[in-house]
């Protein structure tokens, strides 16, 4: 009797270490072949990493669209505690700025130096809510977060439980000022003057429709915004992302490669949508594909297509076309450079292309 209790011990030891290294395997395919693959956790890698220490999982779903499930221990941070109204300005759904920000990662008990997993529904657009809080976590220069793939459903795919959220102790968050990448965000100001530029390329994630013209939205106070879409942009609709518009599942690098066939990930990319949420989601597709140097227009349409506003707006369709874009060459950060000397890296030549900067 005795040694049939060993026998069985022994075959759940093996299942459960298969387990494991089929779920942390599974999590490499996952993310691996993304050159930003560090931005992206699975259901089976955030079932494997759980309980790691410094790990904080974060519910970004607003109280209408949370259904009582969460992922055991989660924080529940809405996604909109990070935007406000400016009818000065007329407009909605506007950032909060870095203080305010930094404000409510504290309060929701998370540290500089956890790793931040944010996760809303495959329903919810899956991943587009969470891809806000992690553009905010990019621009205050957050080191490591990651987006949920499929969101809560994603976790149930991967046969994960559901639970309680916990509310957590509020902790001070401050990053420092030389870390905070303001450049993540632009204005209208900015986008206009550089209309033109080749360094800049844009990207209207809105609808064809939209981007066309042939679709109107409306203003914070219902007005209707003027029609069109920026200058020299172009039009890749932010669902095209997904391989499967049910599960929200993720298109291969690949794919996604020929998506944005034409576009230079060694020169900024511009992207923006209505209100920036869309916006958003392509922003964390294109770091997820390894480019560097992504700007959202936050403001977007909102602030481009108010009828009191008189920047240029154009109609002309236009097309991404060219080579795939390639696995893009980390840029040194400039705020972390050597000073010249012995070892120093030579300067770059003299020559070619100069763009206005900014």
């Amino acid at each position: 009797m005795r040694q049939t209790h060993w026998i069985r011990y022994g075959v759940i030891a093996v299942l459960l270490v298969l387990g494991a290294f089929w779920a942390l395997a599974s999590a490499r395919a996952g993310a691996q072949e993304y050159p930003g693959g560090r931005f992206l956790a699975t259901g089976a890698w955030l079932r494997a990493h759980l309980g790691d220490p410094n790990l904080v999982v974060v519910d970004v779903r607003t109280d209408k669209d949370f259904d009582g499930k969460a992922i055991p221990g989660a924080v529940r941070m809405p996604w909109t505690l990070f935007r406000y109204d400016d009818p000065s300005r007329g407009h909605g759904d506007i950032f909060v700025g870095t203080v305010r920000a930094q404000e409510i990662l504290g309060t929701h008990g998370i540290a500089r130096t956890d790793t931040v997993v944010l996760y809303d529904t495959a329903k919810r657009d899956g991943g587009a809510l969470s891809s806000y809080v992690f553009w905010v976590l990019d621009l205050l220069g957050h080191r490591e977060m990651k987006v949920l793939e499929g969101g809560l459903d994603g976790w149930l795919a991967a046969g994960g439980e559901t639970g309680d959220a916990r509310v957590p102790e509020a902790l001070l968050y401050q990053a420092p000022a030389s870390e905070i990448r303001l450049r993540r965000m632009v204005d209208a100001a900015f986008v206009q003057a550089r209309l033109g530029d080749p360094h800049y390329q844009i990207v209207d994630v809105r609808s064809r429709e939209e981007y066309l013209g042939e679709k109107a939205s409306e203003g914070l106070g219902g007005e209707p915004l003027r029609l069109g879409h920026i200058p020299t942009a172009v039009n890749v609709d932010y669902r095209s992302h997904w391989a499967d518009p049910e599960t929200k599942a993720l298109k291969t690098y690949a794919a996604l490669q020929d998506l944005y066939r034409g576009l230079d990930p060694a020169r900024t990319v511009i992207p923006y949508c209505h209100s920036g949420r869309r916006a958003s989601f392509t922003y964390f597709v294109l770091r997820l594909m390894g480019l560097e140097d992504v700007a959202m227009y936050e403001a977007s349409w909102f602030e481009w297509g108010n009828p009191r506003t008189f920047f240029p707006i154009e109609f002309e369709e236009r097309v991404l076309t060219g080579e795939r874009p390639g696995t893009p060459v980390r840029k040194a950060d400039a705020s972390r450079a050597p000073a010249a000397g012995p070892g120093a890296a030579p300067a770059p030549a003299k020559g070619g292309y100069v763009s206005c900067g900014g």
